[in-house]
């Protein structure tokens, strides 16, 4: 898109790719404030993924910083877990909220495994599909969380962990 403007040309179908990408990002959140309400003010939200895509620290475009200022800014307190991108994630995040005159350290809090992110958490936020978070230990998550609930926005599992207690939300099912 920045090269078609250089020299003054618009490429509508990728403002359109890039609008419906934008979208996409916004999609667990509303289906969040669908299940808890508007206000999620004293919930806490385990993020497993912070990375654009799995084994990178790579924040530049990642869902993850879209969903938590978006849950942040309805109250939430996020845990956040990634094998790779924590301390990128620290460094962008911290940036993001500066320039929004809001402070982090409060806000967001860095766990070093998964299910240390998922102990007492309202609900858990798959935001990255690594493969560390492929194959939990479904009925430690269960007991780790507060509340079994799950967003997932890599559908990395199937809709039958419902049986199991969970309330499974995921993109496109």
């Amino acid at each position: 898109m920045r090269t078609a403007a250089d020299p003054g040309r618009r490429l509508r179908i990728l403002e359109a790719v890039r609008a419906v990408n934008d979208s996409q990002k916004h999609v667990l959140v509303d289906k969040a404030v669908r299940r808890f309400g508007a206000d999620l003010r004293g919930l806490t939200f385990a993020l497993w993924g912070l990375a654009f895509k799995p084994n990178t620290d790579d924040m530049r475009e990642a869902p993850s910083r879209v969903m938590i200022k978006a849950l942040v800014e309805r109250g939430t307190d996020i845990v956040a877990s990634d094998p790779v991108a924590m301390a990128e994630a620290r460094r962008v995040l911290a940036e993001d909220f500066a320039a929004i005159g809001a402070d982090t350290a409060s806000r967001i809090r860095y766990a070093d495994s998964p299910m240390q992110a998922a102990k007492g958490a309202d609900a858990l936020v798959v935001m990255t599909d690594w493969k560390a978070f492929k194959s939990p230990s479904f009925s430690a998550l269960k007991a780790a969380l507060r509340q079994p609930v799950i967003f997932d926005g890599r559908n990395l599992y199937e809709p039958a962990i419902r049986s199991q207690g969970f309330e499974y939300f995921a993109i496109g099912r």
